[in-house]
């Protein structure tokens, strides 16, 4: 697997090796020995799982406290535009954002270390999207951003009329008034 740095420090972008033939193909979605050796440590302990349609924006969201999660994230079917949002205060990259592709395709991951908001949006008719997380999902510490925030210029690939929200996440604060990660 190769492991790609991105502008954001502790944030990887995971390209497996993939053997293809006319049966189809085979990879390694995760190993632990490779990833320790590329710094990632988590000791995951929840795999989730979701479907969306095109447009479904899901994000910005995190869990703060004792229950901030790092994630591996990737896509079995369809494609997405993911996004990484840092939330450390004390790092020279806070408030900055990371998008990249993911899809079935390509057969990318991400990896998120705790201290990160995140968010996706379906560009394919429909897609299905995987994440590890290192801790457990807590209701009463979950948080989240808006997501088309000015102060984040995040551009998401669709139009703002195509895009989805859930009606949680139509009521989420803009980035100077969200929740502090710590």
């Amino acid at each position: 697997m190769q492991v790609e740095l991105t502008p954001i420090p502790g944030l990887l972008v995971l390209k497996p090796k993939v053997w293809e033939d006319d049966r189809g193909y085979f990879y390694e979605s995760y190993n632990y020995r490779m990833l320790a050796a590329a710094g990632i440590t988590a000791d995951f302990v929840q795999d989730n799982q979701s479907k969306s349609t095109k447009g479904v924006l899901r994000g910005l969201h995190y869990q703060t406290g004792a229950f901030q999660q790092a994630k591996l994230v990737r896509v079995v079917q369809g494609e997405v535009f993911d996004v990484a949002l840092d939330l450390r205060e004390d790092a020279p990259t806070y408030g900055q954002w990371y998008g990249l592709h993911l899809s079935a395709a390509n057969k990318h991951q991400l990896f998120i270390p705790r201290g990160f908001a995140h968010g996706f949006v379906v560009l394919s008719d429909t897609a299905e999207f995987l994440y590890k997380t290192d801790n457990y999902y807590a209701r009463d510490h979950e948080a989240g951003i808006r997501f088309d925030d000015p102060q984040l210029g995040i551009d998401w690939q669709l139009p703002a009329d195509q895009i989805v929200l859930s009606d949680k996440d139509q009521l989420l604060p803009d980035f100077g008034q969200h929740t502090p990660i710590a």
